[in-house]
Order: structure tokens, then sequence, then C-alpha cells
């Protein structure tokens, strides 16, 4: 009998009217995008995932060229629950092929996706990734495509994402009040780098639902390091290596503690960890029960944070910033 665990803790999205689960579902991996994973696999992360309480999964067509959002599709569908329990989004405008934030392209792009993930709507519709295009595109031509989109009840609200927090105020500032609901921000809010933070008073003075994702800084923050193609600079991967191995001298997980430090902050309505297996899904739940209980393991994280203070807010670059 798997351990039960009482409900994830719902926190408010935005001005949206939806609750999202302190913990969400990232389903890149299920795009076999970090090493293959079987439907089955796939579906039962998912089953379990609702099981504990996550209700937000989040995909992309770009995640494993479609495959994500097909296997994604195949885990809802297995779910056999009202449609109006879980909450889903996607992305447009980033495809296997490169970038097309065009309006005929993301106008397409939404009915590709639906098909997938066997859906009539989805929740939320993203611009994925924007520094990579033109950000005067995205306020003039994408934005307006995704308002006729949501009139047409194919998404409920609208989202941009990337990496540099310029692009957020950028486009936040040219767009009409309330034609963007979300934004979803990735490596920004976690121990080695919490810039993200200075943006938060602007996001709530907007009431925009705030999403951040890569609590573990797309694998800086974990026991067997990030990927070979990680941006990091050498100076920023050694001292993660570093505090990683601190953490398992004490017999404690860098990874478990990372998410517990971007969990901690309420402000962010959900938190995105990248979930492939039964485990993994129950390891994360875990890890958010464990901070409801009994807090975050202070000692270890101020260890962790000293380790990390040289390199502290060191980020990387993405794409090209056009004004």
């Amino acid at each position: 009998m798997a351990a039960s665990y009482p409900k994830l803790q719902l926190r408010k999205l935005g001005n949206t009217g939806l609750k999202t689960s302190s913990v969400g579902f990232g389903a890149s991996p299920l795009g076999s995008v970090f090493g293959p994973v079987s439907e089955e696999d796939a579906v039962a992360s998912v089953r379990e995932a609702f099981r504990l309480g996550i209700n937000f999964f989040d995909t992309s067509p770009y995640y494993g060229g479609t495959l994500s959002e097909k296997m994604l599709g195949k885990g809802l569908k297995a779910l056999d629950v009202p449609r109006s329990e879980y909450i889903v989004s996607t992305k447009c405008g980033r495809y296997a092929e490169g970038f097309d934030f065009s309006a005929e392209r993301v106008t397409r792009s939404i009915d590709e996706s639906l098909a997938r993930l066997q859906l009539d709507y989805v929740d939320i519709l993203h611009c994925h990734d924007i520094e990579f295009g033109s950000l005067d595109q995205v306020v003039n031509e994408t934005i307006p495509a995704l308002q006729k989109l949501r009139e047409a009840g194919k998404i409920r609200f609208i989202g941009i994402t990337g990496l540099p927090l310029e692009i957020f105020t950028y486009v936040l500032d040219r767009v009409p009040p309330g034609s963007i609901d979300v934004i979803l921000s990735y490596c920004h809010y976690s121990i080695n780098d919490s810039t993200l933070l200075d943006l938060l008073p602007y996001l709530k003075s907007k009431e925009i639902g705030i999403i951040s994702a890569s609590p573990l800084a797309m694998g800086l923050l974990t026991d067997y390091g990030p990927p070979e193609w990680h941006p990091a600079s050498p100076e920023l991967k050694s001292a993660c290596q570093a505090a990683a191995a601190h953490c398992k001298k004490k017999g404690k997980h860098i990874s478990k503690l990372a998410l517990q430090y971007s969990l901690s902050n309420k402000d962010i309505s959900t938190v995105l960890v990248g979930m492939n297996s039964v485990r993994q899904v129950e390891e994360n739940v875990a890890a958010a029960e464990e901070l409801a209980t009994f807090g975050r393991d202070e000692e270890t994280l101020s260890e962790v944070e000293a380790i990390l203070h040289p390199v502290k807010n060191q980020t990387w670059p993405s794409g090209i910033q056009q004004s």
C-alpha cells in the first residue's frame, strides 16, 4: 500500500480564479528529453501525481518534438475525472523546427496541441521563450492572436515564458492590462539565483500569476550534476557540485533542499518540477509535505548559501533580445 499524503497546498494563480497545487508537474521529461520514458511510465506518473494532489500539468509542442504533449494527453485521459479537476498549460511559438510567433502559426499551433492532448481547451497558453523572437511582434501580433483564441474558447488564460527577467516588464508594459494573465520564469528562484524576487512586487501590482520552473537550476542542484550542455559557467557548476557534496556528507539531498527553498515563497503560485516516474512524483510531493509539516532545514540551507555566495545570482545568456 503506497503511503498516503495530505493534499498539497493550493495557491491562487494571480487574477485567474485558478488554484494551482504548490508543486506543478513539468511534463518535458515525458517527451524523453532526458532519456527514454515508456508510455506506461508516463501514464503512471501522471496518475500518481494527480492522486497525491498535483493538479497542474505543463507541457509544450517543443518538448520531445510533440511527444510530451501526446504522452501527457494519454496520462490525463487515463485519470478519467472531470476536466475541471486539473489545470493544463501548453505553449506556442517554439517548435523542434525553430521559432515562429506569427499569428498564423500560433493559431494553428493550439489546434495541433489540443489534438495531441486530447482536450477541448487548455487553461493556459504561453508564448514560449519569447527572447528568441521579436518582443514587439509578441506584443503587436502574438498576444492579439491569443486573445482571439481565448474568445473562441480554445484557451482560458494567456502567459509568456523566457529566461531573461527583463522580457516580462518589456511586454507587460506594452500590452493592454488584462491581456496577459500569467508568466512562467525559470532558473531565477532557486538557492543559487533568486533574482525573480526583485520582480515580484511589479508582477503582483499587475495581478499576474507567477509560475516558477527549474527549482534545481536545470540539474545544477542535484547529486548527479547538470547535463553536459548546461550553459552555466565552470565556476557556477563547481560551486553547485561542492554544495551538493556538502549535503551528501551530511546525509541530505541538495535537490530536496532546493525544491523546499523554492516552495517556501507563497507569492509563487506553483513550482514546476520535471517528472517522469512514480518515484520522482512521490519524492517531490513528500518534500512539499515535509516542508509544510516541519519547515526548511535552515542550518543546511545557510551552509549551502555560504558555499554558493561567490556565484549567487550568476545567470547565463539566452536568446536574442530585440527592442
